[in-house]
């Protein structure tokens, strides 16, 4: 592996080793309408309620949403974030990981500089 990979692996599982809680899904505002017939979000044109912050995700192959309050939305907006960057370094280590499994593969030493030829003692 090179300098560049070995010094990018050590950055990688350095900033894999500080995360926090992390969520998927995402945070959004939504309007709603009632089930009182009289109510202003039935009239034309109609004044929905809301906004009100709803997290979205996915469990099981489902949708889940919850309806949260402030506090709770941002909180989990910062925790959402740490999720996609979670998933962003994991993706960048298993290409950085691809890309030393296909050197090996093909008879390159992973660990010397790229002007240095892999020797074969057998």
């Amino acid at each position: 592996m090179t300098k560049d990979l070995t010094k990018r692996r050590r950055e990688l599982r350095a900033q894999l080793a500080q995360g926090d809680y992390a969520l998927p899904g995402s945070i959004i505002m939504r309007h709603t309408r009632c089930q009182n017939p009289g109510c202003r979000c039935r009239a034309e044109p109609p004044e929905l309620h809301g906004p009100y912050p709803t997290w979205t995700h996915k469990t099981g192959g489902k949708t889940v949403t919850r309806t949260l309050d402030p506090d709770q939305a941002e909180r989990y907006q910062a925790w959402i974030d740490a999720g996609r960057h979670l998933r962003q370094l994991v993706n960048e280590l298993e290409a950085l990981s691809i890309e030393v499994a296909e050197a090996e593969r093909w008879g390159r030493d992973p660990t010397a500089t790229p002007t240095t030829p892999r020797t074969h003692s057998r």
